[in-house]
């Protein structure tokens, strides 16, 4: 249900700001560890970090935006809100960048509340279940760009380490190049995700997993680096919208049938609290 138009614009525009030198991406790097807007430089995360497990920087640089058009309303501005609707960075170019990403921001929001419907459906919830805990959601929009590799990663290190998506879901638009994604089934394979023409792949992510008592479970999944012979021609691009519910929404089980295995948490506490584990080598600068 969305044009390839708006998902093109937003790829093409990405891949744009990533070709600029990096003294000029570096005028709108993140401000803080939990305030995830503008750009991150390559090794400057570590998402393995959101597992417990310990490895080098990942080999991938980002741009991020967060919420666009925010109102001028208490919500959005008091303490409780915290960063979640921090101001987005806009790089002087591509001029075309910020009007891109804003309109795929608007299409993926659109196209999550629709998933977001058949889940109620699939847990046998009122299919509006879940309208009023997005109605004002903290959603992030980012481009990863997995450079060529012309040097030998070092020991451990891939383009993104083994991790779990943090909120309710993912939606990822991924590139036909090597060294890909993959994600880890429940024998502990690492299998490929194959990239499908006109499809986007939806992941579950971890608040979705607290909110069904583990009757859904998050998808643990990776960014292999390119076999060495392809490595200097293996870029990668990867748009991802990351849907989170309300700051204040609290999540608890929905299974009434089994005792709960999490305590209730707000998504705004849960999404901070993955952040600033998962930053450049465990949180520390």
């Amino acid at each position: 249900g969305v044009r390839d138009e708006i998902i093109d614009d937003c790829y093409n525009t990405a891949r744009s700001f990533f070709d600029l030198p990096l003294a000029e991406k570096l005028r709108v790097a993140q401000p803080s560890e939990d305030q995830v807007r503008g750009y991150s430089a390559v090794g400057a995360e570590g998402l393995s970090y959101s597992l417990d497990a310990e490895s080098p920087g990942d080999l991938k640089e980002s741009f991020s935006i967060g919420p666009p058009d925010v109102p001028d309303d208490p919500y959005y501005t008091c303490e409780d809100a915290g960063p979640h609707f921090a101001p987005n960075l806009w790089p002087e170019r591509p001029a075309d960048l910020q009007r891109a990403w804003v309109r795929y921001f608007h299409a993926m929001a659109e196209l999550s509340a629709t998933v977001m419907e058949t889940f109620a459906v699939a847990l046998e919830l009122p299919v509006n279940f879940f309208e009023d805990k997005i109605d004002r959601h903290i959603s992030m929009l980012r481009a990863i760009n997995y450079p060529d590799q012309p040097d030998v990663p070092a020991e451990g290190q891939l383009r993104a380490g083994a991790h779990s998506d943090y909120g309710s879901l993912t939606i990822l638009r991924q590139e036909d190049a090597p060294g890909g994604l993959q994600v880890r089934n429940r024998a502990g394979e690492w299998l490929d995700v194959p990239v499908v023409a006109g499809a986007l792949v939806v992941n579950i992510g971890d608040l979705m997993m607290q909110w069904t008592n583990d009757r859904w479970i998050s998808t643990v999944h990776r960014v292999v680096n390119p076999p060495r012979d392809v490595a200097l021609s293996a870029r990668r691009i990867s748009v991802v919208f990351f849907h989170q519910p309300n700051y204040d929404a609290e999540v608890a089980s929905l299974d009434q049938t089994r005792e709960a295995k999490y305590a209730p948490v707000s998504s705004g506490d849960h999404l901070r609290s993955k952040f600033l584990k998962q930053t450049t080598f465990g949180g520390t600068r």
